[in-house]
């Protein structure tokens, strides 16, 4: 069996006793959250939270970029979010690379250089990349000063939050 059959059978018996078709666009907690996409870190459950609550944005380290940015704006703008969190975790996978060499490893394995993405954006230390993300976000003019951005880190060993100061 596929493993995207056995996903569809899964979400079958998920449809049978689904509940939330009455919720709207946007978050009940007017939060959106920007988080790495490690499988270690279930967002929702970490924070309290449940459908509906918040919009949840990941990639590659929890990493502000063009889209996320682009995501933000409409999470705020249009569905009214007033909370941005920014999260990052220990021991993540970006600060195993720097970026120049991945870009010579794929080159190598497929023979071929590509102009996208431009960048990876690894990093070597969690609590300075959830600083610099903080800043861009801070820094955006679309970006109303009124909007709450904290920072955390998530300790994949022990499931606990710090909150990173700007």
């Amino acid at each position: 069996m596929r493993l995207v059959d056995e996903l569809i059978k899964a979400n079958e018996q998920y449809a049978s006793a689904f509940s939330h078709g009455d919720l709207g666009p946007p978050p009940r907690r007017q939060l959106a959250v920007v988080g790495c996409m490690d499988s270690r870190m279930t967002v929702e459950e970490m924070l309290g939270l449940k459908t509906g609550d918040a919009h949840i944005i990941r990639n590659a380290g929890g990493v502000v970029t063009e889209d996320v940015i682009r995501s933000l704006l409409i999470s705020h703008h249009l569905l009214g979010t007033r909370d941005f969190v920014i999260i990052n975790h220990t021991e993540c996978g970006m600060l195993t690379f720097q970026d120049a060499e991945l870009r010579e490893r794929l080159e190598r394995q497929s023979g071929t250089a590509v102009i996208s993405p431009e960048h990876f954006y690894a990093f070597t230390d969690p609590v300075a990349n959830v600083r610099r993300q903080m800043q861009k976000l801070r820094a955006h003019p679309w970006i109303p000063r009124e909007i709450a951005i904290a920072g955390l880190i998530f300790d994949v060993r022990t499931g606990r939050l710090s909150e990173v100061t700007p």
